[in-house]
């Protein structure tokens, strides 16, 4: 039983610290009807949305699919890795960065060995978890970071995106000139057989899902419909998918939406803090995300500044440097420790040596 528990806190530690921080303000702010304003309803659910949407369409073989036109064509090993990355970078803007990591790092795990190029296995792997944070940095569904503060401080969709198009613009020319490093060998990647979509008119119910889904984020349709209409198609036509959801991002949530509303009510707790990120907002959103990861980053600091623009680009460029900067990034990290012949410790030197390359470069430029 101790060690069921230890395995779960090791698991999801993110979630255990909010939970400690959410009780420890509970102790001095007591419960009371009032909590059920910390709460942003139309995140949660919205997340919730998204999250068993793109899973459905990840289950049911779409990016797979995808990736097997993209990479039936490749005949050059940098190609191959411009592919992959690239493949992290793109889908990460619309299926979130978790979800672009976990269909495709263990697909290129499979590529790379397939065609006995083990040895850019952790290279490769470390530019798609870079690839994913950044790409996904685009769009305000990529990341839950970003849904958060697109809704918190009720954004437009153009001024989100006129925000972060620059940023991610640029980071695609360093992922490009990064990948630039593999060798231009020859390779040939065959299947032995066709990928064909499973269940395509439940795969059409998704995509019209998904399309509401980015309806209420751009504010033309309630989140409670869209809850609604996603909820009753899952329950009667793909009922295991509720299985898929990430429920302990949620919890974490929640855990911080009490923490963070709670110290609201601390008057000089806020006063120190207003005046400490007066003008530093972007660099503590990088550092406190080296610490804690970039999406509580986000929901901690946004009661105490108004400044969207420094959060945005803090909290997406934060997910780069450390290993727990982007909760995506562990999810890589746990993906590579269960291929064979794994190399944890040179995983994460290399990991940390290219963030911290394109973490200079994006903090000194932007």
């Amino acid at each position: 039983m101790k060690q069921k528990i230890f395995a779960f806190i090791k698991n999801e530690m993110v979630l255990f610290v909010a939970a400690a921080f959410a009780a420890a303000s509970m102790c001095i702010v007591p419960p009371t009807g009032s909590y059920l304003d910390y709460f942003d309803f139309s995140v949660l659910a919205l997340l919730f949305c998204l999250m068993a949407v793109v899973n459905g369409l990840q289950d049911k073989g779409v990016l797979f699919q995808f990736a097997y036109a993209l990479l039936s064509r490749i005949d050059n090993l940098r190609r191959l890795s411009e592919v992959l990355v690239f493949l992290c970078f793109f889908s990460s803007m619309f299926v979130t960065n978790d979800v672009a990591l976990l269909t495709f790092v263990p697909f290129s795990a499979l590529i790379l060995t397939y065609t006995k190029q083990e040895k850019y296995l952790i290279y490769v792997l470390v530019l798609q978890t870079i690839a994913a944070n950044l790409g996904s940095m685009l769009t305000p569904m990529g990341n839950p970071q970003n849904l958060y503060l697109y809704q918190h401080f009720q954004l437009k969709a153009f001024d989100f995106v006129a925000i972060t198009f620059p940023i991610t613009a640029f980071s695609s020319f360093l992922l490009l000139l990064a990948c630039q490093f593999v060798k231009k060998e020859k390779v040939q990647v065959t299947f032995s057989e066709k990928v064909v979509l499973k269940k395509p008119k439940i795969v059409a119910g998704y995509a019209v899902l998904f399309f509401l889904c980015l309806l209420a984020v751009v504010h033309l349709l309630h989140y409670v419909i869209v809850l609604a209409v996603v909820c009753i198609f899952i329950y009667f036509l793909d009922k295991k998918n509720f299985q898929s959801v990430d429920y302990s991002l949620l919890l974490t949530f929640i855990c911080f939406f009490i923490f963070v509303g709670n110290l609201g009510k601390m008057d000089s707790f806020c006063s120190i803090m207003s005046r400490f990120l007066v003008g530093r907002e972007k660099e503590a959103a990088v550092l406190l995300s080296q610490l804690i990861s970039n999406v509580p980053a986000a929901v901690l600091l946004s009661g105490f500044t108004y400044d969207a623009r420094a959060l945005v680009v803090g909290t997406n460029i934060g997910g780069l440097g450390t290993l727990v900067a982007s909760l995506a990034s562990l999810i890589s990290f746990k993906l590579y420790t269960k291929i064979e012949n794994a190399n944890p410790l040179r995983y994460i030197v290399t990991f940390t040596g290219v963030n911290a390359f394109f973490l200079i470069i994006l903090m000194t430029v932007f």
